[in-house]
Parts: structure tokens; C-alpha cells; sequence
């Protein structure tokens, strides 16, 4: 069940998505602290976090090599074989859910967390196959756990939301194997958090280790503050290299399927995700979509790059 959430909050305040990164870079203790303030003063927020550093790192216990391949679309993302999921499903449902959810509930958040298997929250087919780019030529690779969220059980989210509990959502997804058995698979968190956005039409904050697009990447002075129309957007998707290209793309996802806006912002200032809302990093706005902005709201298919990064 996708498409926009209605009712709720007040009437001059969308939800607020807030993905916070999995990257070791990325301190939560500010986003929760913000959770928690907005939270107490009946702003509805859903969390949707990362984890690749803990993934990675659970793979190396078990003695797994992490294993990135590229799209032929340039996108970098995991290939995630049958080992992997699994060292995958106890990283980031297993671990990181249960210890975040338990950092938003010392902070006084009603934290209730899900994965995307729950409820079918965050479901889609499954891609066993991949097209990948390895010296130069293209292949398919098959023996992926991935997906590509299509629907997002938006009346569970609501239901909770209605309630006063605060969401705190993690891959994997529920995959589709297209014979009606349902397989726990990997999805890119940043792409998961505007997935939720476009459904429930809220407003988007990713957190990343860095304070927004730059338009030289190795210059923080030269931040692209905002995007309200497609060539500011355009300038903003050129400007975007490696991790950044993906976050942009998955705000224009989240726009597409009828978030209001998205920031990209820095996690680890004080305040982030009111400074975000407040104005810091790049902002990037419904209308930078151009004539037609929303048209497939809640719906439409992402593009075939999957598997998380961050």
C-alpha cells in the first residue's frame, strides 16, 4: 500500500524522514537528540538508518570479503550473495536496529523499530541478476539478494505514527521472488528513506558526513545551497561524485513519489536535523522537478541500481 499520507500532524507540518548514514563518519547522537526534541513537540518523524561500516565489518568476522560492484549506469553499490545477506540481515536488523531504537528510547523517543520485512513495509521484486561493469565490459552477475522498492506500507507507518510511536525503519526488504514467496533481500537505505518520504509526502533529511552537494567536491566553501528549479537541480546532479550521486538521485526519488523537500546535510553539527530544516545544507525542492513534479507520486519504479552503500 503506497501514496501520500493524510491527516496525522499539524495541518502546517508534514512528517519528517530523517536516514541517518551507516558510515563510521556518521554520528547518530545529534540526530537523536533532534528526534527527540521534535518528537516532544508533536512533529511525526520516521528514522531509516544505514549501516555499511557494521556490515562490512560483520562480514569480516565471518571471515566474508565485502564485495562492490559497479552499475553500468556508474552507481557503486554491494553485491550481496547468499553469505553476505545474511551477515547483512544480522548487521542491520539484528544490531544496528535494536541499538538505535534503544538510543531514541533513553533519549524519551517512543521508538518502535522495523525492518522492511515487517508488515511488508518496504517491498518489491527481487533481483537475482545484476548488470555490473568489470574491466571495462559489461556482465551479468547472478546470486544477488537485492531489490527495488515499489511499494511502501504506508498505513502501517501512519498507524504508528497516529499512535505517537516513531519509526525507526532498516533494510533488508521484503523480496519478491515472483512466485509468491517473500525473501528477506538488501536495499539501499538512502533510497528506502525516499521511498518512505514519497509515500507518506514528507520532508526528507538525509544525514552524511558532509554538509551537502559541493560544487567543487573538494571545497566545503562552494556548497550548492538549494535547487528550486531543473537547471539548479541539473547543476546539483553534475556537482554530485561517488556516495553523493546516490543520495541525490534518491532525493529526486523521494520528490518524484511526493516528498515536499529534501536536505542534504552534516550529521555531526549540533542540531542537525533542525538546522537542516532550518536552512543548513542543500536543499532541494519539489518544484526543481519541473512542470508535472509529483505526477507518480507513490508509485513508479526506481532505476535498476540497488543494494546498500551507507
Amino acid at each position: 500500500m503506497s501514496g501520500e499520507r493524510t491527516g496525522g500532524a499539524a495541518a502546517d507540518e508534514p512528517p519528517v524522514v530523517v536516514k541517518v548514514g551507516g558510515a563510521k563518519a556518521v554520528d547518530p547522537a545529534g540526530a537523536v537528540g533532534d528526534v527527540a526534541h521534535l518528537t516532544a513537540n508533536g512533529r511525526e518523524v520516521v528514522v531509516v538508518h544505514g549501516g555499511s561500516t557494521v556490515v562490512d565489518e560483520t562480514l569480516e568476522r565471518l571471515g566474508i570479503e565485502p564485495e562492490y560492484v559497479e552499475s553500468a549506469s556508474g552507481v557503486t553499490g554491494r553485491f550481496t550473495d547468499a553469505a553476505t545477506m545474511e551477515a547483512f540481515a544480522m548487521a542491520m536488523a539484528g544490531k544496528l536496529n535494536t541499538e538505535l531504537t534503544a538510543r531514541f528510547r533513553s533519549a524519551g523517543v517512543d521508538a518502535v523499530g522495523l525492518s522492511g520485512v515487517d508488515g511488508g513495509l518496504l517491498s518489491g521484486p527481487r533481483k537475482s541478476a545484476v548488470r555490473v561493469v568489470e574491466d571495462g565490459k559489461r556482465k551479468i552477475r547472478r546470486g544477488d539478494h537485492s531489490g527495488r522498492i515499489e511499494s511502501v506500507n504506508a498505513d502501517l507507518l501512519a498507524g504508528l505514527l497516529d499512535d505517537g510511536y516513531t519509526p525507526v525503519v532498516s533494510p533488508p526488504m521484503a523480496g519478491d521472488e515472483g512466485d509468491g514467496e517473500v525473501k528477506p533481500v538488501n536495499a539501499d537505505a538512502d533510497r528506502a528513506a525516499a521511498a518512505v518520504a514519497g509515500a507518506l509526502g514528507a520532508d526528507l533529511v538525509l544525514l552524511t558526513d558532509v554538509s551537502g552537494v559541493y560544487a567543487d567536491p573538494d571545497d566545503p566553501e562552494t556548497r550548492i545551497d538549494a535547487a528550486a528549479t531543473p537547471e539548479e537541480l541539473a547543476a546539483v546532479e553534475d556537482a554530485a561524485e561517488g556516495f553523493m550521486g546516490k543520495k541525490v538521485m534518491a532525493a529526486t526519488e523521494a520528490l518524484e513519489g511526493g516528498a515536499g523537500r529534501v536536505v542534504i546535510a552534516d550529521a555531526n553539527v549540533r542540531d542537525p536535523v533542525v538546522a537542516a530544516l532550518g536552512g543548513e545544507g542543500t536543499a532541494i525542492e519539489r518544484s526543481a522537478l519541473g512542470d508535472g513534479a509529483g505526477d507518480d507520486a507513490g508509485g513508479g519504479e526506481a532505476p535498476e541500481e540497488g543494494g546498500e552503500t551507507a
